[in-house]
C-alpha cells in the first residue's frame, strides 16, 4: 500500500495559497469574496486533517520499524514544514487584504515539485500488509521475544566461554607451580652434585697423598734392609 498523503497535502497548501491570492485580488477589484472565503475555510480544515493523518502514518512507520530512525527524522522535518505553512496560511487568511511573501513563496514552491519522486511514498512491507494495529503489535512482540531468546543464547555462550577461560587460567597456574617446583628441585640437585664433586676431589687428593707416603716408606724399608743385610 502506497501513501500519497504527503503529496496531496502539499497540493492542498498550494491551492489554499492560490485561493487567498485570488480572494485578495477580488477584494481589490470590489468583487464578492464570500464563495472563495468558504472554499478557503474548507481547504484549511482539510489541510489540518491531512497533516494529522500524516502524523499518524509517520508514528506507525517508526513504531513498526518500516523506516529507519534517520528517515523518520527526515520525514518529521517535512511534516514540521507543512505545519509551519498551515499556520502561516491560516494567519494570512484571517488577515484580510494582506498578501505577504509567504503566499508568493508557497505559489513558487508549490510543495512537492511535479515530476519529482514523492519523499513520503512508502511501500508497506509484506509482513505487515493487511494487518491491524493489534496484529502488528503482536508481531513486534514476537520479534522482540525472538531477539530476547537470541540474546539469552548469546549470553549463555559468553558465560561458557568465560568459565572455560577461568579453567584454562587455573590450569596454567597449576602448571606454573609445577614448573617452579621442578626448577627448585633441579637447583637443589645441582647444589648436591657440586658438594659431592668437592668431596670426591678431596678424597682423591687424600688417596694420592697416602700412596706417596706408602711408597716412601717402602723405599726406606728397602734401604734399611739392604744396609743391615749381611754380605757373604
Amino acid at each position: 500500500m502506497r501513501f500519497s498523503t504527503y503529496d496531496s497535502t502539499c497540493q492542498i497548501a498550494q491551492e489554499i495559497a492560490e485561493k487567498i491570492q485570488q480572494r485578495n485580488q477580488y477584494e481589490r477589484n470590489g468583487e464578492n469574496t464570500t464563495k472563495l472565503t468558504v472554499t478557503i475555510r474548507a481547504l484549511l480544515q482539510k489541510l489540518k486533517e491531512k497533516i494529522a493523518l500524516l502524523k499518524d502514518l509517520l508514528l506507525r512507520a517508526v513504531a513498526t520499524h518500516q523506516i529507519t530512525q534517520l528517515e523518520g527524522d527526515r520525514r518529521q522535518n517535512l511534516l514540521d514544514d507543512l505545519v509551519t505553512r498551515e499556520r502561516l496560511l491560516l494567519a494570512s487568511f484571517k488577515n484580510e487584504g494582506a498578501e505577504p511573501d509567504l503566499i508568493r513563496s508557497s505559489l513558487m514552491t508549490g510543495g512537492a515539485k511535479r515530476g519529482a519522486p514523492n519523499p513520503w511514498l512508502l511501500e508497506e512491507p509484506e509482513e505487515t500488509r493487511g494487518l491491524g494495529f493489534d496484529e502488528i503489535r503482536q508481531q513486534q512482540q514476537k520479534i522482540i521475544q525472538e531477539q530476547d531468546a537470541g540474546l539469552d543464547a548469546l549470553s549463555s555462550i559468553i558465560s561458557r566461554q568465560k568459565q572455560m577461560g577461568q579453567e584454562i587460567g587455573n590450569e596454567l597456574d597449576e602448571q606454573n607451580e609445577i614448573i617452579d617446583d621442578l626448577a627448585n628441585l633441579v637447583e637443589n640437585t645441582d647444589e648436591k652434585l657440586r658438594t659431592e664433586t668437592r668431596r670426591v676431589n678431596l678424597v682423591d687428593r687424600k688417596s694420592t697423598s697416602c700412596g706417596m707416603i706408602m711408597v716412601i716408606l717402602l723405599l726406606l724399608v728397602a734401604i734399611v734392609v739392604v744396609a743391615v743385610w749381611p754380605t757373604k
